[in-house]
């Protein structure tokens, strides 16, 4: 089977990428057998199952699974196209049984979806979770699928990521390799929702209203339509129309069960801890490939943390490797991760990844080929200087450099004197991007920030042109001395790579070289967004117990960004800008210490943030430097 696919690989090297995806989804067809399953849970349960089978049977396959709340459709004899429009073809290539699940409740899967179903760790008879469904599932599997080699492997991005790290706590004996990518990991503390305690009301509305948080009473195979229309193609425009949470919840009507539960639970209590498989991680069994994305809007908290957490609980020496690319949400499953926007990486990086880290880790656990030896325990790319790096633990050894607020925008590492202050009005909040979209953007991770430098509602600070590079890898923390009118108030810290005013890349025309043709974007000055985060300053001292500023009252906020790699090259400046709102990405605060999310339209007031930068309140960002 292999020789047969590599010949007629052979011949079609020259095809156009989508002549290419037909030869592939002919020979897959050609080659593989579909079968649908109903699998029974240790409840009775069903859960909907595809099963893509080589029809080779000279020797036993490995399995790959995916469980999905998206749908494992197709149904019926039609393939999934992923098995050729992506780099799932080289499983097929390689005979690997590719199976792909509804979870419980979804689609065509029996049962009730719980949204992030709390890990049960003391089990026992007919109780579930989803540890103990990936177990019926992979024992079914392993016990009636013909020609597998007994050996199962578990991949998926986001919330497939979320289950693939519920199967790592399955303990069945056949599970050799788990990769959660980009996983849903905490809800309420870095992933999709929630950053730091602030709602991110863009991407929760959207997902839920879009027909995902919709109930599923009985198995479907195809998804209900939604009556919510929304009035404008102007996102910012519209979540201002709207206006309170209130009236969005209004909108959501009755059956979105998960956004109500957000609203009644808006601090760091037990409902979200029990949904934080972090707390489970020790004793795992199958080996760990962590993979995530430098700008991934929805979930680069999980990534970054669901690894550090497997390092902690797990002994010396386990299998547990970590890699972020320089990609958005899932952008290393896709064809191209040679950019993202306006920013280039000088290669295609995912499909270095696919080739030498994802399908050789797969190769090596489930059909014992090749060697996984030269894996570093994280590889890294280092954007800015667009390199892979291999690190043998993360966070590695770094000098932390504070850089402190100066006066008159400056940035740098001697203290200053005085403070700068800024107007946040909750009627007119910083927009998280300068263009207008209806659909929250994947770019806006890697944008261009000059639009916000011109607010008077931004505070930007930058250094001198470098000297040299300056390499950051790990967690950047930023520590304000703050005070405020109100008792109230989101910290929105971005860090940001100055280019230089002629700056373009390699073999690219001048922008605008005539006043008609147009030309690329203008990088010559461009404020590159490396890392930004929200802090909720409520939950400064704790995040199970909030509580109000003092108006007037000096008070340190101190929080980390998720942790980046990032070259700012010689000829560069570092900037950061500090905001109180990032809208709609997050919420708006009402600047008053009040319930957020049965807040009314007049309790949102404008005030008055002072950030501090004399010599005993000195606000400082404290930058991870690789030597």
């Amino acid at each position: 089977m292999r020789k047969s696919l590599l010949v007629l690989l052979g011949a079609c090297l020259t095809l156009p990428a989508r002549a290419q995806h037909v030869v592939d989804s002919v020979w897959i067809k050609e080659n593989y057998i579909k079968t649908e399953q109903r699998i029974a849970m240790r409840d009775g349960a069903k859960l909907f199952t595809s099963i893509y089978s080589p029809k080779d049977t000279t020797h036993p396959h490995p399995v790959l699974l995916t469980r999905t709340p998206y749908s494992a459709g197709p149904y019926g004899k039609d393939f999934s196209p992923n098995l050729w429009n992506t780099y799932w073809k080289e499983y097929t290539k390689l005979g690997y049984i590719l199976v792909i699940q509804d979870v419980r409740g979804k689609w065509m899967s029996e049962g009730s979806f719980e949204d992030v179903r709390p890990y049960l760790p003391a089990k026992s008879g007919t109780t579930i979770d989803e540890a103990s469904d990936t177990y019926d599932t992979i024992d079914w599997l392993v016990n009636h699928v013909a020609g597998n080699n007994g050996k199962v492997g578990v991949f998926g991005i986001s919330y497939p990521g979320f289950y693939t790290t519920m199967a790592a706590l399955s303990q069945h004996p056949a599970l050799k390799a788990v990769s959660p990518q980009a996983p849903v990991t905490d809800w309420w503390m870095g992933d999709d929702f929630h950053h730091n305690g602030a709602f991110m009301l863009m991407d929760c509305f959207s997902f839920y209203t879009k027909g995902f948080g919709y109930p599923h009473p009985h198995p479907i195979s195809v998804a209900p339509v939604q009556a919510l229309k929304l009035p404008s193609c102007d996102n910012y425009q519209t979540f201002l129309n709207i206006g309170t949470i209130p009236n969005f919840t209004k909108l959501t009507g009755d059956s979105l069960a998960f956004w109500k539960k957000i609203i009644a639970h808006p601090n760091y209590d037990d409902f979200w801890k029990e949904r934080n498989p972090r707390r489970h991680m020790a004793n795992l069994k199958p080996a760990v490939l962590v993979v995530g994305g430098l700008f991934d809007a929805e979930d680069c908290f999980g990534a970054w943390n669901l690894y550090k957490a497997i390092e902690e609980n797990n002994a010396v020496g386990f299998y547990n490797k970590l890699v972020i690319g320089p990609w958005y949400h899932g952008q290393w499953a896709s064809n191209d991760g040679t950019h993202l926007g306006n920013i280039q990486f000088g290669s295609n990086t995912a499909e270095w990844y696919q080739q030498h880290i994802e399908i050789p880790f797969f190769n090596y656990h489930l059909l014992g080929d090749g060697n996984v030896n030269d894996l570093p325990e994280a590889t890294i790319f280092v954007t800015g200087q667009n390199e892979w790096r291999k690190f043998d633990k993360w966070p590695p050894e770094v000098v932390s450099q504070p850089y402190y607020l100066q006066k008159n925008g400056k940035l740098g590492k001697e203290k200053s004197v005085g403070s700068s202050s800024y107007v946040s009005d909750p009627a007119h909040p910083v927009p998280y991007t300068e263009d207008v979209h209806y659909f929250r953007t994947r770019d806006y991770m890697t944008d261009d920030q000059r639009f916000a430098s011109r607010r008077p509602d931004v505070l930007s600070f930058q250094t001198e042109v470098l000297t040299e590079d300056v390499t950051i890898a790990g967690a950047v923390t930023a520590d304000l001395r703050v005070s405020i009118t109100g008792t109230d108030a989101d910290f929105i810290v971005k860090l940001i790579d100055v280019f230089p005013d002629t700056f373009r890349y390699p073999n690219t025309p001048p922008p605008n070289k005539t006043r008609d043709a147009g030309g690329p974007y203008p990088l010559g000055g461009y404020q590159m967004l490396v890392r930004g985060e929200v802090f909720r300053g409520r939950y400064r001292h704790s995040f199970e117990k909030p509580e109000a500023f003092i108006p007037g009252r000096s008070e340190e906020v101190t929080f980390k960004l998720p942790d980046l790699a990032h070259t700012f090259k010689k000829g560069h400046k570092i900037m950061v800008q500090i905001q109180s709102s990032w809208f709609p990405l997050v919420d708006r605060n009402p600047q008053q210490f009040i319930d957020i999310y049965h807040a009314k339209a007049e309790d949102f007031i404008s005030q008055t943030i002072h950030i501090h930068h004399d010599v005993k309140k000195s606000s400082v960002i404290i930058l991870p430097i690789l030597k």
